[in-house]
């Protein structure tokens, strides 16, 4: 009997995976829509979940289908952080996350924002011979530090970039050291925060990263140091975040905020010192076909009988 994968993608999503399935699987469509969309079949074995489809009613508080977790073996998410799914999705055997597929275009917005900041830009574009006149000296990433919060397959792929700005790379882990990658430091929060130009959060949202950022560890920031955050917005505090801008921090460029979107009027978008996108750090031309690869070498490993790449530990949610 051919496995069956069931799915609540929408006609987009779906035509992209069932073009790279092997033959003999059955490939359901279970809709895009809360009120079928979690209906699956006693046949399936693999459940797609995409978390980007608010019809389908996916949220934090959602309440557990009737029968779930079905006869599932596996759940396979599009997304590479799992804070916003509901804890009874992690009653089927294997859940797993899409582990690195957005690193390379995030790796890239944040070479681009250190960039940013260092060279000023836009503030050095002139559009007249007015302006063309003596300005402030231009810094450099060679020699800067920067320091990785949480350094995993994202942490992994800027470092690979960074270094090749000699920049000196430095790192915080949940296990500890070491990183697993010449050049890069593994150290305490504490020590990242004192030493490095550049911070990037990329860390997942724990019960332990919740906060972590705060009015006290961000106290010890590195003078001028600029703040990046491609993780989760929770896990830098609003009151930590703003001392630190009335203090010693030189800038903040934020992919992620709490809430999304920020209110109208909400103080972070007038700050002089601070840059928000709007949580798209990890778009690019290849994200769709990058995320397909990778279930498609986890559907191989699976109809192998072999371990399931990003696995998520169902207890520590990571």
């Amino acid at each position: 009997m051919p496995v069956m994968i069931a799915h609540n993608y929408d006609e987009r999503l779906a035509g992209k995976i069932a073009a790279v399935l092997p033959e003999g699987v059955d490939f359901r469509a279970l809709g895009a829509n809360a009120e079928t969309g979690w209906e699956v079949p006693a046949e399936a074995e693999i459940l797609l979940i995409n978390q980007n489809s608010p019809e389908i009613g996916l949220h934090r508080g959602m309440v557990k289908p009737d029968g779930w977790p079905f006869n599932l073996k596996w759940v396979q998410l599009r997304s590479t952080g799992i804070d916003k799914y509901p804890d009874w999705i992690f009653e089927v055997p294997q859940v797993c996350v899409t582990r690195g597929g957005y690193a390379v275009p995030i790796s890239e917005y944040v070479l681009a924002a250190m960039l940013a900041q260092v060279k000023l830009i836009p503030e050095i574009w002139v559009r007249g011979a007015g302006q063309w006149q003596p300005r402030p000296r231009l810094g450099t990433l060679n020699g800067q530090t920067l320091g990785i919060i949480g350094f995993g397959e994202i942490g992994k792929a800027i470092a690979e970039k960074a270094q090749t700005f000699g920049m000196e790379i430095i790192g915080t882990r949940r296990s500890g050291g070491p990183s697993g990658m010449e050049g890069v430091e593994i150290v305490s929060l504490g020590e990242l925060i004192s030493r490095s130009d550049h911070i990037v959060v990329a860390t997942p949202l724990t019960e332990e990263t919740a906060g972590m950022l705060n009015v006290e560890t961000l106290a010890g920031i590195k003078d001028g140091a600029h703040l990046i955050n491609i993780g989760r917005g929770q896990v830098i505090t609003e009151d930590g975040l703003r001392a630190a801008l009335d203090g010693k921090l030189g800038a903040a460029t934020l992919d992620v905020t709490v809430p999304e979107p920020l209110t109208d009027g909400h103080w972070l978008y007038s700050h002089p010192k601070v840059r928000i996108s709007p949580h798209i750090s990890g778009s690019s031309p290849q994200s769709d076909a990058n995320i397909t690869a990778f279930f498609r070498r986890n559907l191989d490993r699976y109809l192998a009988g072999e371990r399931l790449e990003g696995l998520v530990d169902p207890l520590a949610r990571y």
